[in-house]
């Protein structure tokens, strides 16, 4: 029996790729770096934009890696006082 606003452990049916998990899994959620239909991945803001109801692209990187790694620094950046 499935739980209402629960997530399903199956992917989307609409073609769209589920986000990919990175990190700690007691971190803040899921991270936002989804793979293209083009072999690359973006990073998308946590937050949604007010204006558009979407979230920002922050960045579109050829490796999983390079995505983690811009993450890594974009969090930095924004703590670093």
């Amino acid at each position: 029996m499935a739980v209402a606003g629960a997530e399903s452990a199956y992917p989307p049916t609409d073609g769209r790729q589920p986000p990919v998990q990175s990190g700690s899994a007691g971190g803040k959620g899921v991270r936002m770096i989804r793979k293209l239909g083009s072999g690359q991945y973006r990073l998308y803001s946590r937050k949604l934009d007010p204006k558009t109801g979407k979230r920002r692209n922050l960045g579109t990187f050829d490796t999983l890696e390079q995505a983690q790694r811009h993450e890594r620094e974009v969090q930095f950046f924004k703590r670093r006082g």
